[in-house]
């Protein structure tokens, strides 16, 4: 089994909060990975060594200050309620709305959806943010929210 039920997803809370409501509609699309196709996902498009974004270095991809070009505040946009991500986020990824999109937390804990899905719910995904990178399917740009407040924008070098 490749995904695992939201009900059972031990973090399913950020997306019940009751400031922030995700749509019956939306909560069907947010499919957290099983254990097993996460570590595959991981391995293959984040990093075959570190578990966590706390360990990367420069044996990873993600590790390297030269994969990313800016960082931005995303923070002021989630203290005020804003609906939408940071500008300077949505400008940098350019993905169109049926993207698929991978939440990464951790090698065992990535959740996949669609880009208009985690643009609508942005706000419950950053409960989740700690070095969290945001990846699109067939796609090189990134984000990583970091749990200071910033996201850095980068790119993923081509497979």
């Amino acid at each position: 089994m490749n995904y695992i039920l939201l009900d059972d997803y031990k973090k399913a809370w950020v997306f019940r909060h009751k400031d922030i409501p995700v749509s019956d509609e939306d909560a069907a699309r947010i499919k957290p990975m099983s254990e097993e196709r996460a570590a595959v996902l991981w391995a293959t498009m984040v990093s075959r060594e570190h578990d966590h974004p706390d360990f990367f270095d420069k044996t990873d991809w993600c590790g390297k200050e030269e994969s990313f070009s800016e960082e931005v505040d995303w923070e002021d946009a989630w203290e005020n309620s804003d609906e939408h991500l940071p500008q300077a986020i949505l400008e940098h990824l350019d993905w169109q709305a049926n993207t698929t999109v991978y939440f990464c937390m951790a090698r065992n804990n990535i959740i996949e959806t669609t880009f208009d899905v985690f643009k609508r719910n942005w706000q419950n995904f950053m409960f989740l943010a700690d070095g969290s990178l945001l990846l699109g399917k067939k796609r090189n740009t990134v984000v990583q929210f970091l749990e200071s407040g910033n996201a850095k924008l980068g790119e993923k070098p081509s497979a």
